[in-house]
């Protein structure tokens, strides 16, 4: 090789290298601009082809459960599992609120409030089994389901709650939390692959 075409090449590698280090981000904006654009993802797809079966408000607080928990494999693993296990529980839960009776000696009030009572404190006591070890995961799962189930009209009743369909909060949230998660997933794997070194 001579010496000219060398000196090219190292030019042209120098040129390369500044170029990139124009390309590329601090973590915040690298991390906002992954975020916001997959925001955008989510919101068509939940507005979109997936309306119905994706909601975004309990995707984006699995996704921001992501973060909380670390942003690593472990959190995506944590997430996913302590969050379905939260849906489970709340699931369970409305399964038993819709067979108290409205006329029961305590009230309704008081035998719904001792039914979440009891489920919350197994669904925390589950957190001495490792992979159930993340309590907000887990509760942040349970409180989403029960968001769609009081928020959603005729979606707190035992022909939703038994029967397989999207309806069906056992599904339809556990699909959204484990979406959710993996999109906080692609904003971090995103974000890194735009900041700077």
């Amino acid at each position: 090789m001579n010496m000219k075409l060398v000196n090219e090449k190292l030019t042209t590698c120098k040129k390369l290298m500044a170029l990139d280090k124009l390309c590329t981000l601090n973590k915040l904006t690298a991390l906002s601009l992954s975020i916001g654009l997959l925001a955008g993802v989510a919101t068509f797809l939940a507005v979109g082809p997936l309306s119905g079966v994706f909601f975004i408000w309990a995707a984006t607080i699995a996704w921001a459960a992501y973060f909380l928990l670390g942003a690593n494999q472990e959190a995506l693993v944590n997430t996913i599992t302590c969050g379905i296990f939260g849906v489970a529980m709340a699931w369970l839960t409305a399964v038993l609120l819709t067979q108290i009776s409205p006329d029961t000696a305590l009230g309704f009030p008081f035998m719904a409030a001792l039914t979440v009572t009891l489920a919350v404190i197994v669904l925390c006591l589950a957190a001495s089994c490792p992979r159930l070890a993340s309590i907000p995961a887990s509760v942040l799962g349970y409180s989403s389901t029960f968001a769609y189930l009081l928020q959603t009209p005729d979606k707190l009743t035992q022909d939703v709650l038994l029967t397989v369909s999207l309806s069906n909060p056992l599904l339809v949230i556990s699909i959204s939390i484990v979406v959710g998660t993996y999109f906080g997933q692609f904003s971090g794997q995103l974000a890194a692959k735009w900041t700077k070194q």
